[in-house]
């Protein structure tokens, strides 16, 4: 019997016009998924309204097939989310222009959200709202999944500080397609504190939702692409921002916020400015940090977000700016081959100097200086802006003293795939409904210690043969880990020496500060961070970001009792 990912992914290769695939045409990978013996998901009755719960908001999001004019010419068959404000203060939700992706939904620390999710899709799907600390039964667990025609309905109290979050499918080993179908969108929260700060808004406040998309020659989506996009996740052929391709944003000389989120399945970016500008990051995924950081560079892994403030006061009317992402060794797109277009590179290896094309522009993938992901054009010269706060809030740390289990620290080994079977794991186990081990079994209102690394070595120093594939191939990418819940802080990072080399290109990307929900874990790399689990009980899943992994079984579950 076929799974849900492969009559999903079939389906979808059907809708983008790259031809009638049957069974036997679809990919081994995918095929192989069938004999990895994960425990049969429950089928729950859908959420009802509360007639006790009181909404100051209240929400209809419809999530269906449609199209969209993305690129020149045909429209793009995708899905999409389409909300409608029922409750709630005018604002509540914004579209971003000529874009496929879900309104923004903007909300305030404090407020009682429902929103009623119904499915038009022609499968079943569930929605998470990635970075929000609510009840399993409002998370979007897989095993709340509706059926086409069904209702389900969230109803929480919003206890989030400022900060970017947002929503996206959690469907059971079907997140990565519907996902890259177009299912996502942004929520912006805000409270009292950041709004004394009196940071850009408006429309100087900018959300950039960043994604790789391939197309064929009729503009329609191209999905797929054999082993390699199993192992390393899904790289497409070119950068969409917010849904549009060679994005540019017009501004004057005056300070922006860039709220930046990398919703791509699986590519990693290493952001920086084209001059050489340092990028000024105010906040991450949990919100503003203490204070404002400067860096050459910013990595951002698929899941994380980026608050930065951009102040392009001083600048020549007429000029531009670019945001390139620079090439960095063990970059998955290098590893999986294929990355711009250009076939597999290197048999998928990552030798220094391999070529490829990314949006008409060459770009080598080992150096030099990457490929574009966005444009600043300078069009408007101004007197006058708001200047950058020297303190943005207060950030409680948690020091080890602090946890429940400081010599017992909970594992979250990425110990990858088997060659054969192509199934993913965290903790040397796949994912399995059923399957909650004793380690993963949390007392309710503690803080834990968590150390995520992985399992086995291998790194970029042991990847010459093809043979490597699997437990070392997984072990020689970084992994954007998610823990759902609260989030977290990062204590510290521990490199394995033999790594320094290649660690070298990206540790100065890396912003630990402030409050996190999904951390990159680089190869050799032991992280540890601090986790509240406190309020609710239940299910509470983590799991690679890398939403092929987690669809092929690199998610786990905590039982939060």
């Amino acid at each position: 019997m076929q799974t849900i990912v492969d009559r999903s992914r079939r389906r979808f290769l059907l809708q983008a016009g790259v031809a009638a695939l049957g069974y036997a045409a679809t990919p081994g990978w995918l095929r192989a998924m069938e004999g990895m013996g994960m425990g049969a998901m429950p089928k729950i009755a859908p959420n009802k309204a509360s007639p006790a719960f009181n909404p100051d908001v209240e929400i209809e999001l419809v999530c269906r097939p449609s199209s969209a004019s993305i690129l020149n010419g045909r429209a793009t068959r995708v899905w999409q989310y389409f909300a409608r404000l029922i409750k709630g203060p005018e604002n509540t939700l914004t579209t971003l222009p000529e874009s496929y992706l879900g309104s923004v939904m903007r909300f305030w620390k404090g407020q009682k959200i429902r929103i009623r999710l119904r499915n038009e899709l022609p499968e079943s799907t569930i929605t998470h709202w990635h970075g929000l600390h609510v009840p399993m039964l409002m998370d979007g667990h897989p095993m709340y999944a509706i059926d086409p025609g069904e209702t389900f309905v969230y109803e929480f109290d919003l206890l989030n500080r400022a900060s970017m979050n947002f929503y996206h499918p959690h469907t059971h080993e079907a997140t990565a397609t519907q996902v890259y179908h177009g299912l996502a969108g942004v929520i912006l929260v805000n409270d009292q504190e950041e709004r004394a700060l009196e940071l850009p808004s408006g429309e100087y406040e900018i959300p950039i939702v960043i994604q790789d998309r391939t197309f064929d020659d009729e503009n329609q989506l191209i999905y797929g692409g054999g082993m390699r996009h199993g192992m390393f996740g899904f790289h497409g052929e070119r950068i969409l921002v917010n849904g549009r391709p060679d994005f540019h944003i017009d501004v004057s000389t005056r300070a922006y916020r860039l709220r930046i989120l990398n919703a791509s399945n699986a590519r990693i970016y290493k952001l920086a400015w084209d001059d050489g500008t340092p990028i000024t990051v105010i906040g991450v995924d949990g919100g503003l940090l203490e204070r404002p950081e400067e860096k050459p560079y910013v990595m951002l892994a698929p899941a994380e977000r980026l608050d930065v403030w951009a102040d392009f006061s001083g600048r020549r009317g007429g000029s531009q700016l670019v945001m390139r992402s620079r090439a960095f060794a063990g970059d998955p797109a290098r590893m999986g081959g294929g990355m711009m277009g250009g076939g597999m590179m290197g048999g998928g290896m990552c030798g220094r100097g391999m070529r490829g094309r990314m949006g008409g522009e060459m770009m080598t993938a080992s150096g030099g200086s990457g490929y574009p992901v966005f444009t600043v054009n300078i069009k408007r010269e101004v007197s006058d802006g708001p200047s950058l706060p020297t303190r943005l809030t207060k950030i409680e740390r948690y020091r080890l003293e602090d946890v429940a289990n400081p010599g017992r620290p909970v594992s979250i080994a990425i110990s990858g795939g088997h060659h054969m079977s192509m199934s993913m794991s965290l903790n040397g186990r796949p994912y399995d409904f059923n399957d909650v081990q004793s380690s993963e079994r949390i007392p309710v209102d503690t803080i834990q210690l968590i150390e995520v690394f992985h399992a086995r070595g291998g790194g970029m120093h042991g990847m010459a043969m093809m043979g490597g594939m699997g437990m070392g191939m997984m072990a020689s990418m970084p992994h954007p880990i998610h823990l759902h819940g609260q989030c977290f802080q990062v204590l510290d990072r521990i490199l394995d020496e033999q790594y320094e080399e290649d660690y070298a290109d990206i540790r100065d990307g890396f912003v630990d500060s402030g409050w996190k929900d999904t951390v990159l874990v680089a190869p050799g790399e032991r992280v540890r961070i601090i986790k509240p689990f406190q309020h609710f009980k239940g299910r509470f899943m983590y799991h690679c970001h890398i939403l092929e992994h987690e669809d092929m079984g690199m998610m786990r579950e905590f039982a939060v009792e």
